[in-house]
């Protein structure tokens, strides 16, 4: 199904990840028209980048998005390539409108609606819903010096696996679960040291990310109803106790140091003083959102996000963006956590544009 330029869409959804899935689960229960704009060669989002070993920290039925359930896998959590087969089998068993690769430059404002653009072909709709996550958008801060250092930089969004390291002098960045699941890989075959702001908070070796999407549900449910809750300290960015985690603590390869200074041509400085010779910075320090399509709308913050309403741009009345952390719904990041936020934004659209189907 590929809509020529002459064709009006109710709705755009750009991006081909687990958010434009769940959103397209649900329009497809209305009578509107739509297409996904995927940038990518193949289904399966940003999951098609992660790295070899990467597995979720949620067992397969807490990893889902809407109407089909995620197959159960022999090996405990699933890995990259059980969540990319699921999106994959998802799309299909769905038979979603997807035209692909299509990278979309621009969002521009018609007097019907607004027009999407890639290099070479535009759209013309009544909504655009932006949900091309975080993956191409990767973040490192800003160190004194890094354009003398003469070593390697890679941030974990083109981290593959650790053979490459093999014997290396490594730092790396980041105190989240993908620094230490990374560090846990890599200080098997180098010399690691691992850089956090602050010491890293360890959730206890039970709680897994089903526990942490219940902990999130009650807390969004209490926050509504305007109660508090006393929960225990761990939220979506905590440490889980993953496998390889577990068996990297028990070789007391988790000790983390506070950051450097600055940058050497040879390694790094330290608050100290002292210096330190390294050949590879792996830079596990999150995403900003990628929203660069949507400059030529004006609504992008000096914070790089969109101010919203639930999901609704509050500038661009056309616009709503689904999937980006919490700014746009509670866990709306993860499989389990979009549905909530995909429901609701369509729902919303419905009534927005007078379809009968509207809940």
């Amino acid at each position: 199904m590929t809509h020529s330029a002459s064709d009006k869409l109710d709705v755009v959804i750009i991006g081909g990840g687990q958010s434009a899935l769940a959103v397209a689960y649900f329009l497809r229960r209305t009578q509107l028209s739509f297409v996904i704009l995927d940038a990518e060669e193949e289904p399966g989002g940003a999951w098609r980048h992660g790295w070899n070993s990467l597995r979720l920290f949620s067992p397969a039925t807490w990893s889902s998005i809407p109407g089909w359930m995620m197959p159960p896998t022999q090996e405990g959590y699933p890995s990259r390539n059980h969540v990319v087969d699921y999106l994959n089998q998802y799309e299909q068993r769905y038979q979603f409108p997807v035209e692909r690769p299509v990278r979309v430059t621009s969002v521009e404002r018609k007097e019907s609606g607004l027009r999407v653009r890639s290099d070479d072909k535009y759209w013309d709709a009544k909504i655009v819903i932006s949900a091309t996550g975080t993956w191409s958008n990767p973040y490192i801060p800003h160190y004194p010096d890094a354009e003398l250092f003469a070593g390697r930089q890679l941030h974990s969004a083109n981290y593959v696996d650790a053979q490459a390291f093999a014997g290396k002098k490594v730092l790396v960045v980041g105190g989240g679960n993908s620094g230490a699941q990374i560090l846990a890989e890599v200080s098997k075959v180098a010399e690691t040291t691992w850089l956090t702001p602050t010491e890293p908070v360890f959730l206890p070796d039970e709680v897994d990310g089903r526990v942490l999407f219940e902990r999130a549900t009650q807390r969004l449910k209490a926050q509504q109803e305007g109660r508090v809750i006393d929960q225990p300290v761990g939220g979506l960015g905590d440490i889980v106790m993953v496998p390889p985690v577990v068996e990297a603590r028990e070789r007391e390869a988790l000790k983390s140091v506070r950051p450097f200074e600055s940058f050497t041509r040879e390694g790094v400085i330290w608050a100290d003083g002292s210096e330190s010779a390294v050949d590879v910075v792996i830079w596990c320090t999150g995403f900003r959102p990628a929203l660069e399509h949507l400059d030529t709308l004006g609504v992008i913050n000096t914070e790089g996000r969109v101010e919203v309403e639930g999901t609704h741009s509050i500038q661009e009345p056309r616009l709503w963006l689904v999937g980006y952390g919490e700014w746009t719904g509670s866990a709306s990041a993860t499989l389990i956590g979009v549905t909530r936020t995909a429901r609701s934004t369509v729902n919303e659209i419905a009534t927005f544009l007078g379809d009968p189907s509207a809940a």
